[in-house]
């Protein structure tokens, strides 16, 4: 769908595009088929796509004998999609708002891909969501704030390092980008966009249970950036557990959450669980 059909479609509908919502549709159709081509779909595929809008991506992701789920909260663009799409039974449209969808969803995504131009508002959390989810998908391919992109992929040591980047490394290793020039949209948005796409991890780092302690202890650990660590983390752990599990993994007693790596938060994790595990044996001794 290119840029003077949207336009079109826009005032035929009588649609005024929600800021609050992101609304900013990607018409340039190479940057569409960039996206859809590292989304590496097979003809069977079963796609999840998220705000897909006037369906200028969704275009791209039906073929074969794939299916895809679009979910749009937006009544206006559902009642389009619907209508536009009346004669292809490959494509669900749900109408709902997708990170509420999300939590709810007590099914499996192991089998599917993620392909989506995420509403820059909630592609965070909706990114956790997904990549935290039981079963998460087998691919993530999706369009978000430059910034957001760095603070994924980014490692330890580095200023964009943090809570998102964990959450997400945790489940997912991140693959290849590229950047979408703010003319490629309509209304072009005001900041910078990268289409990433992340791979999830084919062996666990993580351990089954193990995850909330991880995530519970990386979001104590950057509650506050600029603390020691061991400061922090005394709120939840025994002082002298987290000061043993520092000196094994050869952590500075002052270290800052930025400084530990993914393999450190997964090994501290791991150890506190296990001194919990072991101190709570003993009291039932």
């Amino acid at each position: 769908m290119k840029l003077a059909q949207i336009r079109h479609i826009l005032d035929t509908e009588g649609i005024r595009l929600t800021k609050s919502l992101g609304q900013n549709f990607l018409h340039d159709q190479n940057q569409l088929a960039r996206i859809a081509q590292a989304a590496d779909l097979g003809d069977t595929d079963s796609v999840l796509e998220i705000g897909p809008g006037l369906g200028c991506l969704t275009s791209h992701l039906l073929g074969g004998h794939r299916t895809v789920m679009a979910i749009e909260t937006d009544n206006r663009l559902v009642e389009f999609l619907t209508r536009h799409y009346a004669s292809n039974p490959q494509l669900q449209i749900v109408h709902a708002d997708a990170l509420r969808y999300l939590r709810e969803h007590s099914g499996s995504w192991q089998d599917w891909k993620c392909v989506s131009n995420l509403p820059y508002s909630v592609a965070s959390p909706i990114l956790v969501e997904l990549a935290t989810h039981p079963s998460p998908p087998a691919r993530i391919v999706t369009t978000v704030q430059t910034e957001v992109a760095e603070r994924i992929r980014s490692p330890h040591g580095s200023g964009d390092y943090g809570i998102l980047s964990l959450l997400i490394q945790a489940h997912f290793e991140p693959g290849e980008s590229f950047k979408i020039p703010p003319p490629c949209f309509f209304p072009p948005p005001n900041v910078d966009s990268t289409c990433i796409t992340l791979h999830r991890r084919k062996n666990p780092i993580l351990g089954p249970g193990e995850f909330p302690t991880f995530s519970k202890i990386v979001k104590r650990g950057f509650s506050q950036r600029r603390k020691m660590m061991i400061k922090l983390l005394k709120a939840d752990w025994n002082i002298e557990w987290i000061s043993a599990l520092l000196d094994e993994l050869g952590l500075d007693p002052k270290v800052r959450a930025e400084q530990v790596s993914l393999d450190q938060f997964v090994r501290m994790t791991q150890g506190l669980m296990q001194a919990k595990q072991n101190h709570d044996e003993r009291r039932t001794i």
